[in-house]
């Protein structure tokens, strides 16, 4: 079995008001995680995977990919990504 960790990935671009925190919640349903994506104040979204540790390496890849890949709205310039243990969150959610 993988070794569980959780993503947090804050991703800089224009990617408020598009879609993308929808578009983010089924790439990351589809590979099985649990987390958030929430909007920030300053135009950033904010995304918090958990699961193994594959599966959100697989997530930080779609979110750095350019949008014509996976039909992804909205545009990133940057994803900043910090990794630790994970907290056993449930479900995904967007904030």
């Amino acid at each position: 079995m993988t070794d569980q960790t959780r993503l947090t990935a804050f991703v800089h671009g224009h990617v408020q008001g598009v879609g993308f925190r929808w578009w983010t919640r089924s790439q990351a349903l589809a590979l099985g995680l649990t987390g958030s994506a929430t909007n920030l104040d300053d135009g950033r979204v904010c995304v918090v995977a958990e699961g193994p540790e594959d599966r959100c390496q697989e997530l930080l890849t779609r979110l750095k990919e350019k949008p014509s890949h996976h039909n992804r709205v909205g545009k990133v310039s940057t994803v900043i990504d910090q990794w630790g243990e994970p907290r056993g969150l449930e479900g995904f959610v967007e904030r």
